[in-house]
């Protein structure tokens, strides 16, 4: 699938897939859509498939299963149908059209997987696809969206299917342009390199933009008729000539289709025009504009808003389409590198008969095989440490003789014997099995004491016997058994062993935070240093000194003074007072009572 920056970007790839749509639907018979419209002829890498009962015929199929969507079999011969039409209406050499039919189908499937990447993506498209709609319906002058869905109704298209198809459109370029087109780098020197390289391709024959004002006459004008739109003709033109703007002229006085517009014709090319507009369009330079012509259609004032010369032009004026050709250049092995990697993580079933041309070497590939049940599982033999009266290992018996020398219980089965309590320092008597008997028969024998000797009694104890041989390793070896013995290292593995260990990366933690901040602190001012900031902190003393005023220091043994305790000298009416007051604060005369004075109370 090759996906041109146009049709990423532009409008011209929606009305190029609105014509092939409507090709489609006018072709396409008025049937239900799960009925195949060529059922009768079936197209020559389109596998029938077997009815599943006789003397009947499959209208439908899957040909394709991608993740969660599938490919119809209407869908693939829809899409058949339309390249066809495609091929025929191009002209395609045949090496292209085969090409085309035999990736046809890898195309359908690249469609579906960038449709369920965008749904994993998150991408929404109704909004863009209103806004779609509202294009063609304003391009095709229909009052409502009603009007357009029953003009598409009118012509056999479903309106539906026809949405279905702007919106896989719109998803399918996002995913593109956000998941390859952005990750796709141009500098400047790779454009020039470029332009360089493919100069021939950008030649271009002598262009002009042209802009029109047109004064119309009638089909069938008088002398009348033909003086008054001279005469407006001439006038447009004055104002020309005095600096009026072309394009303001053109919306209110031209009488032309493109009048809305400012009167914008587009680019033509040396003989795309008559040549009496030719002779007098191609010497002007940009912004000039021609005298009134007389047309058909009346009297015509052009003007060249942009004129190309011919041969390569400059690569500034150029650069969007060396981009153009160079997004091109990259985006098609780029996307083809996406969407094999889309394939190899994606769900892809394919119908036997069908070829994918785009299938990847490390695509998952599924095999369906018959139902095979799972083996029985084997019970496995239970063997119980269970212990005869005996001594013996209780195992399951083989045959009748070994299963009679066992003592058995009601049910003959081996008795179970009881967990038997064994004391500390006390070997277990019942619960271990006897000694075999080939170890019994090998016991070294005594030797024979020579008459008159004593013989040493033998210790049948095997724990005497090692603790025996391990004083007398210790003896040969000249060890103090009584000496302290070396401390073992503490190879506990709780938590609580490795208190030390934190506590030591703690202390480590302090020392490496002390040596940082160490490091990180300035050096110690210098004294000269210290002595310019104490002048610079000192009173300037240009309105005396304003230098903040010290607390004086009491000396020791000194009375405290206070504001509130300042002794002051006593008035001649305190000291009259005073003396008519005894030694212990009261008056020597006392006043009489309701006399008012309360002045010594």
């Amino acid at each position: 699938m090759t996906i041109r920056p146009s049709i990423l970007t532009g409008s011209a790839s929606l009305l190029l897939a609105v014509s092939a749509f409507a090709q489609q639907q006018q072709q396409k018979p008025s049937a239900p859509r799960y009925v195949s419209p060529i059922a009768q002829k079936q197209p020559v890498n389109s596998p029938t498939p077997k009815a599943i009962t006789p003397d009947a015929e499959v209208v439908e199929d899957m040909v394709v299963r991608v993740n969660d969507q599938i490919i119809s079999r209407s869908d693939y011969e829809r899409a058949q149908q339309q390249l066809e039409g495609e091929i025929t209406q191009n002209r395609l050499p045949p090496e292209d059209a085969d090409k085309r039919r035999k990736d046809l189908l890898r195309d359908l499937i690249d469609q579906q997987l960038l449709i369920s990447k965008g749904k994993e993506l998150g991408v929404n498209a109704d909004a863009e696809v209103v806004r779609r709609l509202d294009e063609i319906r304003k391009q095709n002058h229909f009052d409502s969206m009603e009007a357009l869905e029953k003009a598409a109704r009118d012509q056999g298209v479903s309106f539906e299917d026809f949405k279905a198809s702007i919106r896989n459109n719109i998803i399918t370029g996002e995913v593109v342009r956000n998941e390859v087109g952005r990750k796709l780098q141009m500098t400047h020197a790779d454009e020039l390199r470029y332009y360089n390289a493919h100069k021939n391709e950008f030649s271009q024959p002598e262009q002009i933009h042209l802009a029109e004002i047109l004064i119309p006459t009638p089909a069938t004008p008088t002398d009348a008729d033909v003086a008054a739109a001279q005469k407006k003709a001439d006038d447009v033109a004055a104002q020309l000539a005095g600096g009026a703007k072309f394009e303001d002229l053109a919306k209110t006085v031209s009488g032309g289709p493109t009048a809305s517009q400012g009167g914008d014709l587009g680019m033509f090319k040396r003989g795309a025009l008559a040549q009496v507009l030719e002779d007098k369009t191609f010497p002007l330079k940009a912004g000039e504009n021609t005298a009134p012509i007389r047309t058909r259609q009346g009297f015509v004032i052009l003007k060249v808003t942009e004129h190309i010369a011919a041969g390569v032009a400059p690569l500034e004026q150029i650069e969007p389409q060396v981009q153009e050709a160079m997004y091109s250049e990259q985006m098609n092995p780029a996307l083809r590198a996406y969407l094999t990697r889309l394939r190899e993580d994606a769900y892809i079933d394919l119908r036997p008969g069908y070829t994918d041309s785009g299938s990847s070497g490390r695509q998952t590939s599924f095999v369906f095989t018959a139902y095979t049940p799972p083996a029985p599982k084997k019970k496995a033999n239970k063997s119980r440490f269970d212990t005869a009266k005996t001594g013996r290992l209780a195992q399951a018996p083989k045959d009748g003789a070994q299963l009679a020398s066992l003592p058995l219980d009601k049910n003959g089965k081996p008795k179970k014997i009881k967990r038997e309590k064994v004391r500390y320092g006390q070997a277990p008597r019942t619960a271990l099995p006897a000694a075999p008997e080939d170890q019994v028969a090998n016991t070294a024998p005594q030797q024979e004491a020579a008459p008159g000797t004593a013989i040493a009694p033998v210790d049948s104890n095997p724990l005497s016997q090692a603790n025996a041989d391990a004083a007398a390793a210790a003896a040969a070896a000249n060890v103090d058994p009584l000496a302290p013995k070396a401390a073992v290292a503490d190879h506990k593995s709780r938590y609580s062993a490795k208190q030390k260990e934190f506590e030591q990366a703690k202390v480590d933690r302090k020392i490496a935070f002390s040596r940082e901040k160490a490091a990180a602190m300035p050096d110690a001012p210098h004294e000269e240093e210290v002595q310019s900031r104490k002048v610079q902190s000192s009173a300037l003393g240009l309105n005396g000194d304003n230098a903040k005023k010290k607390k004086v220091k009491r000396k020791k043994g000194e009375e405290k003074k206070r504001i509130q305790q300042t002794v002051q000298a006593p008035s001649e009416t305190q000291k009259e007072v005073n003396s008519q007051r005894n030694d212990d604060g009261t008056y020597k005369n006392p006043v009489p009572a309701g006399t008012g004075d309360t002045t010594n109370k």
